[in-house]
């Protein structure tokens, strides 16, 4: 049976109010695991954070070249954008340029998570479209990848549908896994999902940032997908939300994307604190929900701060660079609606083998 350790404490005039448990798997390109917190083989699905990877077979098949992509393009193909009025301008050009309609996403729509386009949304009545799903650019890369192989694109999130399958060798390859091994599920947005060990998750993001053994096309698709998730890290969610802050402060050298129900993952670039590449995956057991605030911005209170406290034992980033992230943690003091201090939160674990 999996077990789970105390990730992050909320404290109350000096009792602990509140503590968020969870897992955590450290591990480098190798497959060598380096820290574990709580169980490194708690299965989970990766949710979002499985998006880079869903893109990796349309990438590696030579979709950017044959659609003209750029970068801020492929970086929306590995979103969980917010449906700010730049998003959606995007993700509607990427469409026309690859020749679909909104109405051949099979996503669904909801409202949007940007503040002011959910403003908008209620002051107009609007009604929520697809492309306001904050799947939209996956789901328009993977009818990308569908019409760039003549197949059909009303059944392109079968999981028998060709690029499906391709998508599961793909991310079961990454994570040293069979794909018998991955379990699968349907995500919020009807794509299929996938659910594997943390030690695996994060084996896969290592791989992702340190490519070297994997075929010459695969490693040539990876670095595309890094280099354009940190150049346009606002596309993969909004400026001000944490993994494009983070991706921002890392310089090139630390990838990040959530995913629902409290998973994170992470990597991190040779050079930074190894020769190697490292993966960070991270499961909250309770889902780690976010909390909107009075401005409507929803932040989650429990995987930003443990990521920077992970991020901080490693060395990953440095006293200045914590510092630009401190709204974020890993040390928070907590306010009450008046301004006043009520309390703190802070991560609790230390880094192990």
């Amino acid at each position: 049976m999996s077990y789970n350790e105390a990730l992050l404490e909320i404290k109350r005039g000096g009792v602990i109010e509140s503590t968020h448990i969870g897992s955590i798997a450290v591990v480098d390109s190798q497959d060598t695991l380096l820290h574990s917190i709580g169980d490194p083989d708690t299965v989970a699905f990766l949710r979002s954070s499985a998006k880079p990877f869903q893109a990796l077979p349309f990438v590696e098949r030579g979709g950017v070249e044959h659609f003209g992509f750029t970068p801020r393009e492929l970086a929306l193909s590995c979103a969980s954008h917010e449906a700010a009025q730049f998003h959606l301008d995007a993700v509607a050009a990427l469409q026309a340029k690859i020749g679909i309609r909104e109405s051949d996403l099979q996503c669904g729509p909801h409202l949007p998570s940007d503040a002011d386009m959910l403003r908008l949304t209620i002051k107009n009545d609007l009604r929520p479209t697809a492309n306001f799903n904050n799947c939209s650019g996956k789901h328009t890369a993977m009818l990308a990848h569908a019409k760039m192989r003549g197949l059909p694109l009303d059944t392109y999130l079968s999981n028998d549908h060709p690029i499906q399958r391709d998508i599961l060798a793909a991310f079961s390859e990454m994570c040293g896994l069979s794909p018998e091994a991955v379990s699968l599920g349907v995500d919020g947005c009807s794509a299929p999902n996938f659910a594997v060990p943390l030690h695996n998750s994060a084996l896969a993001m290592a791989r992702l940032c340190d490519p070297r053994g994997l075929s010459e096309a695969r490693a040539a698709a990876c670095k595309k997908i890094t280099s354009a998730m940190t150049a346009h890290s606002e596309m993969i969610s909004n400026f001000g939300e944490f993994d494009c802050e983070l991706m921002k402060i890392g310089e090139g050298k630390i990838i990040t994307k959530r995913g629902a129900e409290g998973f994170q993952i992470i990597g991190i670039l040779p050079g930074v604190i190894s020769e190697r590449g490292i993966g960070i995956a991270i499961k909250v057991t309770d889902g780690d929900p976010g909390r909107m605030d009075d401005k409507l911005v929803s932040r989650a209170r429990v995987r930003p701060a443990v990521t920077l406290e992970i991020l901080r034992q490693l060395g990953a980033l440095n006293d200045t660079q914590l510092k630009q992230l401190s709204a974020f943690g890993p040390r928070k003091v907590l306010k009450n609606y008046a301004g006043i201090v009520t309390g703190e939160s802070y991560p609790v674990f230390e880094l192990g083998r």
